[in-house]
């Protein structure tokens, strides 16, 4: 594990969230911990100075580390070790106590976290679509624009297999890095590709939102789970870093972020497997709820089987959405998904064996 850096609180405008009535101790300092990617830093950023706004007394520290997945910058996500990658350092740092939270972009947070750690905060979530960047000085607005053998680079198996199935005259590519090393990739004169697809939240925060050719949500692509959401996780016995997180956490966020995260965890898939998300809460006005609105679809790797369904249901509660989500991946089992996972299981299988019979130089 290697801490690069540690910095002190910066003052923001202040928040309009309401604060915990719990007590804070002003003696205390609470230290920020993330991955050391410059997006990863600006997400911590925000929500130290998120804290800060509401607790000027209290000093709020960052430290950043490189983690498993900040190593390995060559090999498909596909063939990983799932979303811990990006995680188990962290947390690591978290259960002994070198650390009081930890950021996540919550997509990138595994369904299970390792007994005494919790998600406490869930800030609100920027605009969750894809979308597509398109070469620098290249006329293409949309994916049907893009002359036919164009190559398309993504990370995300998800996005590969939905987009499969509506444009099988692209060809899609692994590209791999951080977003200013794909931005450079991506308009490298001699690179091969034409476009890319991006999480737009992160382009957004990075300041590339000028770059974003197109959105590209449903029906077109459904998101990752939890894409575009900050999550803050802690210590389940820190009442002092739960109180401080509760008082940031957008509800409506937390809520379809939990019920998306609970379809995932029944389906059993992770960061390499082709499960898509789109989620509404429409809140009641005066009431401690509201109507969830979550589709979700699982699509075979070559994109020809796609299985999709939707539903609605009055929740009033975290845990009653959470119901909602695994309800809905049950639909999705029963109606072929668990065929398509169960497929995919054994092609991760057989690719990995093969990439370890590969000889080493």
């Amino acid at each position: 594990m290697s801490i690069l850096c540690s910095a002190r609180n910066s003052l923001s405008a202040a928040s309009s969230t309401k604060m915990s009535s719990a007590t804070i101790d002003p003696a205390r300092t609470f230290i920020l911990a993330s991955r050391a990617s410059q997006l990863a830093q600006v997400q911590t950023n925000i929500v130290r100075d998120t804290f800060a706004a509401l607790h000027p007394e209290t000093i709020f520290e960052t430290s950043f580390m490189t983690t498993g997945g900040d190593h390995n910058q060559s090999q498909a996500l596909y063939l990983l070790g799932g979303k811990a990658l990006w995680t188990k350092e962290l947390e690591v740092a978290l259960r002994e106590r070198a650390v009081d939270m930890l950021v996540h972009s919550f997509k990138d947070v595994p369904t299970v976290l390792p007994d005494g750690c919790e998600i406490a905060g869930v800030l609100r979530r920027e605009d969750p679509v894809d979308c597509l960047v398109v070469r620098k000085d290249q006329p293409w607005k949309s994916l049907e624009e893009l002359p036919s053998g164009s190559v398309v680079g993504t990370s995300s198996v998800r996005r590969v297999a939905q987009l499969k199935r509506r444009f099988p005259q692209l060809v899609f590519k692994d590209v791999r890095g951080n977003l200013n090393t794909r931005m450079a990739k991506l308009d490298a004169p001699d690179g091969p590709y034409a476009a890319l697809i991006l999480a737009k939240a992160g382009m957004v925060r990075l300041g590339w939102g000028p770059r974003v050719t197109a959105d590209l949500g449903p029906p077109t692509l459904l998101h990752a789970v939890s894409q575009g959401a900050l999550a803050v996780e802690v210590r389940a016995d820190d009442a002092a870093a739960r109180a401080l997180c509760a008082a940031i956490t957008h509800r409506p966020t937390e809520w379809s972020c939990r019920a998306e995260r609970a379809c995932l965890r029944v389906l059993e898939g992770g960061c390499s497997v082709p499960v898509g998300v789109y989620t509404q809460l429409e809140e009641e006005t005066g009431a401690e709820g509201g109507v969830l609105k979550i589709t979700g679809c699982v699509t075979s790797l070559d994109g020809d089987r796609h299985v999709e369904h939707a539903l609605a249901e009055v929740v009033h509660s975290a845990e009653e959405a959470e119901a909602v989500g695994a309800k809905l991946a049950r639909v999705l089992i029963e109606t072929g998904a668990g065929q398509i996972l169960q497929e995919i299981t054994k092609d991760r299988e057989r690719r990995i064996e093969e990439a370890e019979a590969l000889p080493t130089s």
